[in-house]
C-alpha cells in the first residue's frame, strides 16, 4: 500500500517519503519539511490515533489525513476529534486520495497566506505609526512620509493652504489632518465643494443671508464661513468658484470679515482656510477665469498630493485597509487577497486614484465566492491589462530568441503562482508535459 501510494503521488508532482509505522513517522516529522501526512489508523508499534496525540503534544505543524477500513469508521471519527484534517475509507480510488490531498494543500496555502497577510498588515501598520501618519491617512511611501512631515510642520499656522492633486487622491483627508493636528482641533471642520452647489445658492451657502434678502429667505441663516468660526473651512474644487464670488472670498481672506446676503453689517470671523483643486489654477489665471490676487492669497502654503501611480508602495497597505474596512461592513472579516490579484492591482495605473482603488476592493469583496479575492473578481479592464504579457525589448537588443525565453519564464512563473506551486496543475495550464515543466523550472531557476 505504501509503495502504491508513493508511486501515485510522485507521478502527480508530490515529493513523497514513507514510514512503516507511527514511531518512524514521528522521528522523521520532527526533522521538519513535511506538509501533509497520509496515515493508516491501524499500524504496528504506534497506531494512527497515538501518533496524532504525540504530534499534538510536540506541536508539529502538519496536516494529517487518515485512512481506515469501512468497518473501522469509528477510529477515523476519533482521529478527527484529535486533530486529523480529513479521512478516506478503504478501499479507495486514486482520484479520491489525490482530491483529499489537494484539498488539504489548498487549506494549508490559505492558512499560510492569511498568516502572511496578518503579519504584513501588522508590519505596515507599524511603519505607518513610525512615520507619524495622521489618523485617516494610509501610506508608508517616501512621498507620503514627506507629506506627513509637512502637515505636522504647518498644522498650527493660520496661513492658508492650497492642496493640489488629482481627483481621488485624498485631499480632504489631508485637510482634516491639518485641522486635527492644529490648535483649532476643538473647533469645527466645515467642508464645502464649490462645484457641487448651484451658483445661485453658493453665495448664500458661503456667506449666509438675512430674512427677506430674496424670495424664500424667511429667516436669518448662517453661512458656512461663519459656521467654521474658530475652526477650519475646507474649500474643495476652488477652481469652480464663480468670478463674482472670488471677489467676496478675497475680501474675506484680507479683512477676516463677511457680509451676509442682504445685510450691511460686517461680521468678524476667525477661520483657517484650506483650499483644494484638481485644476491648473496657473492656467486659469492666465486665461482670466481665476483671479490672480486670490490665487496668491490662497497659495501661501502649497501641498501637492501625489497620484496613486506615483506611490505604488502604498497599494498593499491601502488594499489591507479597505479589505478590513469593508470586511466589517459586509460581514466578511476573514477576506484576503490572492497574490495574483494583488499583482494586478499593483500593475494598474489608477487614473481614479485611491477612490478608484477603494471602489474596486468593495466591488471585489461583494462578488467574491470565497473568502479570497481572485483576479476574476476584479473589473474586466484590470483583467485585460493583466492578460497582456509585455514584450521584453531592452535597449537595442532585438533578439526574438531572448524575448521568447523571457516570456516563457514569465508564463511559467504565473502558472506556478496561480496554482499555489502545484506543478501538475501548472503544466496543465501551460499545456506542456509535467516532465517538460520540471526541466524548465530548473532551467529558469524558478521555485
Amino acid at each position: 500500500m505504501r509503495h502504491m501510494l508513493s508511486v501515485l503521488l510522485a507521478k502527480n508532482g508530490f515529493e513523497v517519503e514513507d514510514a512503516a509505522n507511527g514511531v518512524l513517522a514521528l522521528e522523521r516529522l520532527k526533522q521538519g519539511g513535511v506538509d501533509i501526512v497520509l496515515s493508516d489508523v491501524r499500524m504496528p508499534e504506534l497506531d494512527g490515533l497515538g501518533m496524532l496525540k504525540k504530534l499534538s503534544q510536540a506541536k508539529l505543524p502538519v496536516t494529517v489525513i487518515m485512512m481506515s477500513a469501512f468497518a473501522d469508521l469509528e477510529g477515523a471519527v476519533e482521529a478527527l476529534k484529535h486533530g486529523a484534517a480529513d479521512y478516506v475509507s478503504k478501499p479507495f480510488k486514486p482520484d479520491e486520495i489525490l482530491l483529499k490531498i489537494r484539498m488539504a494543500e489548498e487549506r494549508n496555502r490559505l492558512t499560510e497566506e492569511r498568516e502572511r497577510l496578518r503579519l504584513e498588515n501588522a508590519k505596515l501598520k507599524g511603519v505607518s505609526r513610525e512615520r507619524d501618519a495622521p489618523a485617516g491617512i494610509v501610506g508608508k511611501s517616501q512621498r507620503m512620509h514627506d507629506i506627513f512631515a509637512t502637515i505636522a510642520k504647518i498644522a498650527d499656522y493660520k496661513s492658508t493652504v492650497l492642496l493640489i492633486g488629482e481627483s481621488g487622491t485624498g485631499k480632504e483627508l489631508v485637510a482634516r489632518a491639518l485641522h486635527d493636528l492644529s490648535v483649532r482641533a476643538k473647533g469645527p471642520f466645515i467642508p464645502i465643494n464649490c462645484g457641487a452647489i448651484p451658483v445661485t445658492l453658493l453665495e448664500s451657502e458661503l456667506f449666509g443671508h438675512v430674512k427677506g434678502a430674496f424670495t424664500d429667505a424667511n429667516r436669518n441663516k448662517k453661512g458656512l464661513i461663519e459656521e467654521a468660526h474658530t475652526g477650519t473651512l475646507f474649500l474643495d474644487e476652488i477652481g469652480e468658484l464663480p468670478v463674482l464670488l472670488q471677489v467676496k472670498l478675497l475680501r474675506f481672506l484680507q479683512e477676516e470679515e463677511i457680509r451676509k446676503v442682504g445685510d450691511n453689517k460686517a461680521i468678524h470671523v476667525d477661520v483657517r482656510v484650506v483650499a483644494a483643486t484638481a485644476r491648473d489654477l496657473v492656467t486659469m489665471v492666465r486665461d482670466g477665469t481665476f483671479r490672480e490676487d486670490l490665487y496668491y492669497r490662497l497659495n501661501v502654503l502649497q501641498l501637492r498630493i501625489p497620484p496613486l501611480r506615483e506611490r505604488k508602495d502604498d497599494i498593499p497597505l491601502l488594499v489591507d485597509h479597505f479589505v478590513a474596512k469593508y470586511g466589517a461592513r459586509l460581514s466578511r472579516e476573514t477576506m484576503t487577497v490572492s497574490k495574483d490579484a494583488l499583482r494586478v492591482l499593483m500593475d494598474h495605473g489608477w487614473p481614479g486614484n485611491v477612490r478608484e482603488l477603494e471602489n474596486t476592493i468593495e466591488r471585489a469583496m461583494v462578488l467574491a465566492d470565497s473568502e479570497r479575492i481572485e483576479v476574476d473578481n476584479l473589473p474586466e479592464k484590470l483583467r485585460e491589462e493583466r492578460a497582456a504579457v509585455p514584450i521584453p525589448i531592452l535597449g537595442d537588443d532585438l533578439s526574438i530568441k531572448k524575448a521568447t525565453l523571457t516570456i516563457e519564464r514569465e508564463l511559467i512563473r504565473r502558472a506556478l503562482e496561480k496554482t499555489g506551486g502545484n506543478r501538475t496543475r501548472a503544466a496543465e495550464l501551460l499545456e506542456i508535459s509535467h516532465r517538460a515543466l520540471l526541466y524548465k523550472i530548473k532551467e529558469y531557476g524558478l521555485s
